[in-house]
């Protein structure tokens, strides 16, 4: 029993529910106050815990979250508790520093670590010219990791360095993902601060807040807001990185054109001839592929090279039986595939349609053909790809 109501009212072996939240509060607010007998004020300075006391010899104490304690002898003092099972309790709460009043909780940890989006962007990847606005912008972008529980004292301060950062960035991001617990007082005052966003501030991003579980109450806060867009809840960190960064180019007038169908324009063909770009059109197929379809899998033979000219595409590898990972997002002016001009080798990975996608596919064979007598293509277009790994390793190490 002293183990279901450190487990707030749930039986620990079995999962079955014993009392309710408020009846569990009530109990150990008894137990506090009068459990011991006459000993209670003494025990409350000794031991610190909630307790129960039989004059059978049992005692029964709890520390809520942490340990029920279940303890038996017979022989009583004189206020009828038990001599050892007193005894016995005053060691273990010393020992492990039980004491109600000596638990600090550690309301600073509440932010594991913070980062803005021009150190640390999402999976997409991107053109140079892209790259160059995402690094100019991003520090108005900014990322809190949350971790452990959320009660009013670590809520407090979580708040106090969001609203610090609001009145500086366009976009904040919370991840909840190692969030183990959020009490009613969490909930009350994220909720709050949620519905009074104002219309030209900062907009906030919610990852990894799970609709069950731990996060179940404050989901449920957030959804029956009517933020006007204000609030945004995503499946994870990524997808909302990549969400901040989209609205950041789609703002920009030189990146917010994202359809790319003359090849002139591609960033893999820059500094070919009209000539020469007229070339490779006799040897490029539009592909049209609809969302979720399989483009390239893992494994197959690599024998042809795409350009993305609208819409995106996933990169994803497989993780265990079930679960797949994603590496990288791709959009119109990027390449996938394109190791088959370097190694040849099979597809690493696989990659799938986000939506309706149009490509230029371009078989190896053509090109090398095609660069026997005008070698510039074939040399350009390595050039061009060997500067965007270039940029993306630079970033990536940054």
């Amino acid at each position: 029993m002293a183990a279901t109501l450190a487990n707030d009212g749930v039986n620990p072996v079995t999962g079955e529910r014993v009392l309710g939240p408020d009846a569990v509060r009530d109990v150990l607010s008894v137990m506090m106050s009068c459990g011991m007998y006459n000993y209670a004020g003494q025990w409350a300075f000794e031991v610190g815990m909630p307790a129960k006391s039989g004059v059978s010899g049992a005692v029964m104490a709890v520390i809520p979250g942490q340990i029920g304690i279940g303890a038996f002898s017979p022989p009583l003092d004189e206020y009828g508790n038990s001599v050892r099972a007193v005894r016995a309790c005053q060691t273990i709460s010393r020992l492990f520093e039980l004491h109600a009043f000596s638990h600090r909780p550690n309301v600073s940890a509440v932010i594991r670590r913070e980062f803005r989006g021009d150190a640390v962007g999402s999976t997409r990847l991107r053109t140079i010219k892209e790259l160059a606005v995402l690094d100019r912008d991003g520090h108005m972008t900014a990322v809190l990791e949350l971790q452990g529980a959320l009660f009013f004292g670590s809520v407090e301060r979580l708040l106090r360095r969001a609203s610090q950062l609001m009145s500086e960035l366009r976009f904040l991001v919370l991840d909840f993902k190692r969030v183990h617990a959020v009490d009613a007082a969490a909930v009350a005052l994220l909720a709050r601060v949620c519905a009074e966003l104002e219309p030209a501030g900062c907009t906030i991003l919610l990852s990894h807040l799970e609709s069950g579980g731990a996060h179940a109450a404050l989901h449920a806060a957030i959804s029956r807001i009517d933020t006007a867009g204000r609030v945004l809840l995503f499946p994870d960190t990524d997808a909302a990185m990549e969400w901040c960064e989209e609205a950041m180019l789609a703002a920009d007038p030189d990146t917010s054109e994202r359809t790319r169908f003359a090849l002139s324009r591609l960033d893999v063909f820059s500094g070919l001839s009209r000539e020469e770009c007229r070339l490779l059109e006799g040897i490029v197929q539009a592909m049209h592929f609809e969302k979720g379809e399989v483009i390239l899998r893992e494994g197959d033979p690599a024998r042809l090279f795409f350009v993305v000219a609208r819409g995106s595409v996933t990169v994803s590898l497989a993780v265990g039986e079930a679960r797949r990972k994603r590496i990288a997002c791709i959009g119109p002016g990027l390449t996938f595939g394109e190791m088959a001009l370097l190694d040849g080798g099979p597809r690493s990975a696989d990659v799938i349609a986000d939506e309706g996608v149009i490509c230029y596919g371009m078989a190896v064979e053509a090109v090398r053909e095609l660069s026997v007598e005008h070698p510039n293509v074939l040399t350009t277009i390595l050039a061009n790809l060997s500067r965007e790994f270039s940029v993306r390793l630079r970033r990536a190490n940054r």
